[in-house]
């Protein structure tokens, strides 16, 4: 089966697989390509596929979608780092997921500068116009 793991940014994996496991909010499941259609959201976790080689590979996914149509899998994530190592990684988890909240705090920061601006000039105009 085909295994396309997609962020907003980029398509972070496209390639045929012989199964995916991955976590719900129910727990955890595996796919297999005879599997039925299915549809469910992820929670942030690892995400396991085994390659057409046998071996075991690992996406960790800050929640997303996983559908399973005929033999495609696609996963729709806000973001997923790939490794071939658990311990190498969850440190970049770390390192990428960490850059990604202090990103997003500064951005509410700024968009909370420019509510209160905002609410400052409608203030200013109110006042004005009595």
């Amino acid at each position: 089966m085909r295994l396309e793991v997609l962020t907003p940014a980029r398509r972070c994996l496209d390639r045929e697989v012989r199964r995916v496991v991955a976590e719900a909010p129910e727990g955890h499941f595996g796919l297999l390509p005879r599997h039925g259609d299915f549809v469910t959201g992820l929670v942030p976790g690892i995400l396991v596929y085994e390659t057409s080689t046998g071996d075991e590979r690992y996406i960790a996914v800050n929640s997303g979608t996983l559908v399973k149509c005929g033999p495609e899998v696609r996963v729709a994530a806000r973001a997923a780092v790939m490794g071939d190592d658990l311990a190498h990684l969850r440190r970049r988890v770390e390192e990428e997921f960490k850059r990604e909240d202090e990103t997003e705090r500064a951005a509410r920061a700024a968009l909370a500068r420019l509510e209160a601006s905002m609410i400052r000039r409608f203030r200013d105009l109110e006042l004005a116009g009595r």
